[in-house]
């Protein structure tokens, strides 16, 4: 069954998402590493970090697509997801500093030698391993996402309700993280990181196979979301999404499907986090920001939402847009962003792989019905007979 519907995924648009990005995750850290500095080929130290924070953020808009495009959730808090799987890895990042810290202190991080800190609060312990922070990374987010989907989707919260709901619960934590009390480093966060697996954070190798790293899981998450969306539990979370009323009269328990799409999407947005935090160098309070979720929003609406590939397209495009507005106009990003999703709104309302897809069925269309008209408008020959 798991092989059958895996196999589903590869349709055609899945094989050459997959196909580029695995020559993607093999090219890039290839050109860095192999090519010297001043080849014109050669990817520079400091755009394999960038692109692979693009691909992170990728996969956190492929994960809303799953929810919003095609289950018809429109979540603004799944920043938080993203920050949890973010704060996770920074909390084994953290623990690899050891004595190498401004304060040397083998077991606190600096944080908490400053804020006169005993001992090392409970829920830091194991991660001082890799693996037990890469569980805590899926884990926590899925256990947030299934606790609140369960209250919400029970209660039948839906529409606007749901999502001012959703983006109430990222501002709470917001608000929880900011706190020195907290034990996640306050207003500051989490920064300053040494190691990872014990290689250098900062060495080009580690960068690059962080890089690859991120490539590979936007490209397993690409799988599962189209395993899922082909399926025919696709087919019954897009009848939720058009009519959730006549899909539940038709005997579907549209709460538990509703409910899996949205821990599965939390699942592959805690990824993205983990992923993030050691190209980036820091995770703060400040990935919890509601903003930061209707950013998440804007990218799958550019791309084109319930395409799967359009999140991919519309994450790498506005991000890639924002490092070169915000080096050349700083002071009026914001107002381009804004811009941008109206544009978009009124525009381009499926996005940009939504507009590309219909324009060309539509050629498709045109085309087929010119054949038959052609084919009606000559004359069938008389048979011999007559």
């Amino acid at each position: 069954m798991i092989t059958r519907t895996l196999f589903r995924a590869f349709d055609g648009k899945a094989n050459w998402v997959v196909a580029l990005l695995a020559v993607i995750a093999v090219l890039v850290p290839l050109s860095n590493l192999a090519l010297p500095v001043g080849h014109p080929l050669r990817v520079p130290d400091h755009f394999v970090p960038l692109f692979g924070k693009y691909l992170t953020y990728a996969m956190l808009a492929l994960a809303l697509d799953l929810v919003w495009g095609y289950c018809g959730i429109l979540s603004l808090g799944h920043g938080a997801f993203f920050a949890l799987g973010g704060y996770a890895m920074g909390m084994y990042l953290m623990r690899q500093i050891g004595d190498r810290g401004v304060y040397a202190n083998p077991v606190l991080p600096d944080f908490m030698v400053f804020l006169n800190y005993d001992a090392l609060p409970w829920y830091w312990h194991g991660f001082d391993m890799f693996w037990f922070a890469a569980i805590v990374a899926i884990v926590a987010p899925a256990v947030l996402a299934f606790v609140f989907g369960w209250f919400a989707f029970r209660s039948r919260v839906t529409g606007v309700y749901l999502s001012i709901i959703t983006q109430a619960m990222t501002y709470a934590l917001l608000l929880a993280f900011f706190r020195n009390d907290m034990g996640f480093g306050g207003n500051n966060g989490l920064t300053d990181f040494k190691d990872i697996l014990g290689f250098p954070i900062q060495a080009s190798t580690t960068r690059a196979a962080l890089f690859a790293a991120s490539a590979i899981a936007l490209a397993l998450c690409f799988i599962v979301c189209s395993a899922v969306v082909n399926s025919k539990l696709g087919k019954v979370l897009v009848a939720t999404r058009d009519a959730e009323s006549r899909t539940r009269f038709l005997g579907y328990r549209v709460d538990n499907y509703k409910l899996f799409a949205f821990t599965a999407s939390a699942i592959m947005a805690g990824i993205a986090g983990a992923l993030y935090v050691p190209q980036v160098g820091i995770i703060n309070p400040g990935e919890f920001a509601p903003a930061n979720s209707i950013e998440i929003v804007i990218w799958t609406a550019v791309g084109g939402r319930g395409t799967l590939v359009g999140p991919i397209i519309g994450a790498i495009l506005v991000n890639a847009g924002k490092s070169w507005f915000t080096g050349v106009f700083p002071e009026f990003w914001l107002f381009a962003l804004g811009g941008l999703f109206v544009a978009v709104t009124i525009f381009l309302p499926k996005g940009i792989v939504g507009a590309f897809t219909g324009g060309w069925s539509a050629l498709k269309a045109r085309r087929i019905s010119a054949r038959a008209e052609q084919g009606s408008d000559i004359a069938p020959e008389p048979s011999p007979a007559e």
